[in-house]
């Protein structure tokens, strides 16, 4: 039987980048069983012969090996690392680098990843944003490490948000909408919130001098596209995790 293909998010600003690798995995192509398909954790319940399986199709897809990939420890909060070499970060929710040749990866599963390129000096971050994340700062963090360690100005970077829960189906309770703005809150007659993440860290992008044009947000929402995207908002313990990645070759 042949193998299912590897479906890649990718995205259109990044592709006009000469030598600009990027892309982010879905739950479809894997060899890992049930609803955990292309799932590319070890921390999820999944053996990990079928994880190295999944990350291996994945990774030649890219046509990057392991051993040029950091791969951080997310904890949901606003560090970011300066890195120069691969392997793995602990504590840490965003990576910046200027090597070229390494290749920086965040895990999700309905928290965004978030990809920032500075088309003058060719630095790199890639951000992994939930609501935690996100309301303690994780995009101020890296902006202001890139501008302060790499010299970058924010009218140069090209930024990339991809899928996570957006907000027609990401209900949060009260305390969480409190958090946030009423311009990024959808209020049902109910009494329901939902939250409009994405928009949200558009909206911080912008406010660091980002241009308009130079953002670009995924429509794909993880939690209501089943066959294509894992959400554990979804399906729990049942939800494998979707790995993106960005380097620029040497």
């Amino acid at each position: 039987m042949s193998p299912i293909p590897l479906p890649i998010i990718r995205s259109e600003l990044f592709s006009t980048v000469p030598g600009l690798t990027f892309g982010m995995s879905t739950r479809m192509g894997g060899v890992s069983s049930g609803s955990l398909g292309m799932n590319t954790s070890f921390n999820v319940g999944d053996s990990e012969s079928h994880v190295r399986g999944n990350r291996s199709r994945f990774f030649a897809a890219l046509g990057i090996t392991p051993d040029r990939i950091v791969f951080p420890r997310q904890v949901h909060g606003k560090i970011v690392r300066l890195v120069d070499e691969p392997g793995t970060i602990d504590h840490c929710d965003g990576l910046i680098t200027r090597v070229k040749g390494l290749y920086l990866s965040v895990s999700v599963a309905d928290c965004f990843p978030i990809i920032i390129f500075d088309r003058k000096t060719e630095s790199l971050a890639a951000l992994h944003a939930g609501w935690r994340g996100s309301c303690a700062g994780v995009i101020p963090s890296a902006l202001e490490m890139l501008e302060n360690a790499c010299n970058v100005d924010p009218a140069d970077l090209l930024c990339f948000i991809g899928p996570g829960a957006r907000s027609c189906c990401y209900e949060v309770g009260e305390d969480v909408a409190q958090r946030f703005g009423s311009d990024f809150v959808n209020r049902a007659s109910d009494g329901t919130c939902r939250l409009d993440l994405a928009s949200y860290n558009r909206s911080l992008l912008l406010g660091r001098g980002v241009r308009k044009e130079s953002i670009e947000v995924s429509e794909n929402c993880t939690i209501c596209t089943p066959e294509l995207l894992h959400s554990f908002r979804r399906d729990g313990a049942n939800s494998g995790r979707m790995m993106a990645i960005a380097g620029m070759c040497r």
